[in-house]
């Protein structure tokens, strides 16, 4: 995917496993946290600060890194994803943030 990415690409996607060629544990995307600010309409910034949120599981930890994640029955997207603290046993939890 060459345009940029905005919540608008994720949001259709929330609770869809996403898979990462070569890692045998699938995530899900559980959040797309968008950043309302009022500098994006002052500097006229090309998109709306976002972060997503992915689940996976406990045992195995994705190491930080761009992969590219395909949607289950959907599209690919190329993404950076940060295994972020994770208070909650049952999971560990990815970010991905957009600027």
């Amino acid at each position: 995917m060459t345009e940029q990415l905005t919540p608008e690409h994720f949001l259709p996607h929330i609770n869809k496993t996403f898979r990462v060629p070569g890692w045998p544990h699938p995530l899900t995307l559980q959040v797309v946290d968008i950043r309302r600010t009022e500098a994006r309409e002052k500097e006229n910034l090309p998109r709306q600060p976002f972060s997503l949120i992915f689940r996976g599981p406990p045992d195995e930890i994705l190491p930080e890194g761009l992969y590219a994640l395909w949607v289950d029955d959907g599209p690919s997207f190329e993404l950076y994803v940060i295994p972020v603290h994770t208070v909650e046993r049952d999971r560990q939890n990815y970010q991905a943030s957009f600027n």
